[in-house]
């Protein structure tokens, strides 16, 4: 029997996917390209990293590809090029955009990766009040490096609009990507000392945040499609709404806090499109 918790993901998840597929498709199929490139890193990264650490595993979504999710791979394509998209629209140097674009996907997963585990879409085997309420301090550091290393690799690879760029540039953005996560996932796991495990993930991603509001970037210097704000509201909404509706996210009531704190956080960043979006239905 299907979960309904877990179809209506998958449905937000499609959603969101459509939303980056048009917009890609108008701009061409290199740009398509980008996109599709980010599902199969997605992919590729989630049965790396659990044939690596064998640290959680999946509930049963409606498609697998193994061990694995296909909404998974997809929900990682559609954050990765939403978030660079937003980012590309910014005052932040191109070298630095990289950084921004995994801070805005820890936007996304502190609110979810608590609640999803709550709701059974996948178990890291702590129970759900070791570290982050169940959820490994290592996931975020994850997070971040996976979001990181492809976005920096694909920028690297396709700056030059030639036809190794369009075609070429995607696959060796994945293969990038796939470095830096098995890379990230080892020096976490097995070179940090348990005594600098916590440090060093706070300190990494302290130290990303703290880069960011120094570069004090301007946002939207040009119009941005609409899907730089339906895509992380999606999954906000989801969430809140699944875990209200469940009654998880009252376990503790932190995870109440946290999850309208991401989707504030997240709004207040894309008031111009909230306005936009607003006079177009008024």
């Amino acid at each position: 029997m299907l979960n309904p918790y877990f179809l209506f993901l998958e449905l937000v998840v499609l959603v969101s996917f459509g939303l980056c597929l048009r917009h890609a498709w108008r701009k061409g199929f290199p740009v398509v390209w980008q996109l599709l490139a980010g599902v199969i890193f997605g992919l590729l990264l989630e049965k790396s990293t659990i044939q690596q650490l064998h640290a959680y595993h999946y509930g049963h979504f409606t498609l697998m590809i193994g061990q694995v999710p296909l909404m998974v791979g997809v929900a990682w394509g559609t954050i990765i090029y939403s978030a660079r998209l937003f980012s590309d629209a910014s005052s932040t140097p191109e070298w630095a955009r990289p950084v921004l674009d995994g801070l805005l996907a820890l936007n996304i997963d502190l609110s979810m990766d608590a609640l999803a585990i709550r709701l059974g879409m996948w178990d890291w085997g702590l129970g759900f009040k070791a570290q982050y309420f169940g959820v490994p301090y290592a996931n975020f550091w994850a997070w971040f490096w996976v979001v990181f290393s492809f976005s920096f690799g694909l920028r690297l690879l396709t700056r030059r609009g030639n036809w190794s760029g369009h075609w070429l540039g995607p696959v060796g953005a994945i293969l990038v990507g796939l470095v830096g996560v098995v890379g990230s996932n080892k020096l976490i796991a097995d070179v940090v000392s348990a005594n600098w495990y916590q440090t060093t993930i706070f300190l990494t991603l302290g130290a990303a945040l703290s880069l960011v509001v120094w570069l004090q970037p301007r946002f939207y210097l040009y119009p941005v499609d609409s899907l730089v704000l339906w895509v992380p509201f999606g999954f906000h909404a989801y969430f809140l709404t699944a875990g209200l509706v469940s009654g998880v996210i009252f376990k503790p009531p932190f995870l109440l806090l946290m999850s309208m704190a991401m989707m504030v956080i997240s709004l207040a960043i894309h008031r111009p499109t909230i306005r936009r979006v607003l006079l177009r239905t008024s």
